[in-house]
C-alpha cells in the first residue's frame, strides 16, 4: 500500500459528530462544516465500530482539518441506512464511509451516493465484487480468510499439544455478511491442513453475546463431548465462552475467537476457556479509512481498490495483557 499524501482540503476526520437526527432536523441549507461533512455508517453497536470512529479522530487531529462527522449506527438494518444516506448526500457531504449491512440490499444506497458524486469507501464489509467494483473508491479490509486461517491454524496447534487429532468444532457465525463466510473458510483450510480428521459438527448463526449464549448452550446439549467453538465475531466468541462457563464444560471446551474486546481479553488471560481471538483493529482501520477517504476527497484514488488493513493474533496471557494495557479506554 502506498504512503498518502496529507493535504489540508478536508484530508480526514475530527471529532465534531452530528447524529442523524440532528442532521435531519435541520435545512440542508445550514452551514455544519461546509468544508468537509463525511457520512459515517457504523453496521452495528459492536466495540470495533467505536475503535473505528476513534481511529478516524485519532488521525484527524494530527492533519488538524475541521470536518464534520455525521454518523448512524445502522443496527442491521438496510432500510435506516439507505435514508441515512440519502439524507447526507442531498446535504453535500464530501465522501461516504462505511461497513455495508448488506452485499445486496446496501447496493442502491450506495449506487445513490456514487451517481451524485460522493465517493465511497467501505470498511469491513462492502458490496458484491461488481457493485464494489462499480461504486466504491476503495475498501479498508483485513483479509477475512487469513484472519480465519490464523485461528484455524492455532486449534490445530492447541489439539495438537494435548494429543486430538479428531476434535469436533461447533461454529457460532455471522454468516449474513460475507466476510464471516470467508472467516469460516479460513479456519476450516488452517484446521484441517493440520488435522484432517477433525469435524465441523454444526455451523449456526450466534452473532450477538445473548443470542450466542443461547445457541452455544443447544449446541452444548446436543453435542455434550464437544471439543471447541469457534466463534465468527466478538458476540459470538463471547456467547460461547459463557455458555461453556454456565455449563461446566471449563477443562472440556474450550474456545478460538474473533475480534478483541477487554471481555475477551480478560478470558484470554485466564487462559481456560478462550485459547485464541484474532483481531483487526477498529482503531487501526478507522485510522486507514480517514487517510484514504482524504487521498479519495483530493482525487487521489488509490492504485488498488482493496486498502488492507492488519490481522494480528492473540494466543498467550501476556498477549492479551499488553492489549489491555494500550488500550486501557476498552476501545479495540
Amino acid at each position: 500500500m502506498r504512503r498518502f499524501r496529507r493535504r489540508p482540503l478536508a484530508a480526514v476526520l475530527t471529532a465534531a459528530a452530528v447524529v442523524l437526527g440532528v442532521l435531519a432536523s435541520t435545512s440542508c441549507d445550514v452551514q455544519v462544516g461546509s468544508d468537509g461533512r463525511i457520512g459515517l455508517v457504523y453496521m452495528d453497536a459492536q466495540g470495533f465500530y467505536a475503535g473505528v470512529r476513534k481511529g478516524m479522530q485519532d488521525e484527524s487531529k494530527q492533519v488538524g482539518d475541521d470536518v464534520q462527522l455525521l454518523e448512524l449506527n445502522a443496527q442491521g438494518d438496510a432500510s435506516k441506512e439507505s435514508t441515512f444516506v440519502s439524507t447526507v448526500t442531498s446535504a453535500g457531504v464530501k465522501a461516504l464511509v462505511l461497513s455495508p449491512v448488506s452485499t445486496t440490499a446496501s447496493i442502491p444506497a450506495v449506487r445513490l451516493a456514487h451517481d451524485n458524486g460522493v465517493p465511497v469507501i467501505c470498511y469491513n464489509t462492502c458490496l458484491t465484487d461488481e457493485a464494489t467494483e462499480k461504486y466504491v473508491s476503495a475498501w479498508i479490509l483485513g483479509d477475512p480468510v487469513e484472519f480465519g486461517r490464523l485461528a484455524g491454524e492455532k486449534a490445530a496447534e492447541y489439539f495438537t499439544g494435548v494429543g486430538n487429532t479428531a476434535p469436533t468444532v461447533g461454529v457460532l457465525n455471522c454468516e449474513t455478511v460475507e466476510v464471516c463466510k470467508q472467516r469460516r473458510a479460513g479456519f476450516e483450510q488452517g484446521l484441517f491442513e493440520r488435522l484432517p480428521d477433525a469435524r465441523i459438527v454444526v455451523n449456526q448463526q450466534g452473532t450477538t453475546i445473548d443470542e450466542a449464549i443461547e445457541v452455544a448452550d443447544r449446541i452444548l446439549t446436543s453435542h455434550p463431548d464437544l471439543d471447541a467453538f469457534y466463534g465468527e465475531s466478538g458476540g459470538a466468541t463471547m456467547g460461547a465462552v459463557r455458555a461453556v462457563e454456565q455449563r461446566g464444560k471449563v477443562g472440556q471446551t474450550v474456545v478460538f475467537g474473533s475480534d478483541m474486546t477487554t471481555d475477551l481479553a480478560r478470558k484470554l488471560v485466564d487462559n481456560r476457556v478462550l485459547k485464541a481471538d484474532v483481531d483487526i483493529s477498529g482503531i487501526k482501520v478507522g485510522r486507514l479509512a480517514a487517510q484514504t477517504a482524504g487521498q479519495v476527497m483530493n482525487g487521489d484514488k488509490p492504485e488498488q481498490l482493496i486498502v488492507p488493513a492488519p490481522v494480528e493474533l492473540y494466543s498467550t496471557p501476556e498477549q492479551a495483557q499488553a492489549w489491555l494495557d494500550a488500550h486501557a479506554d476498552g476501545l479495540p
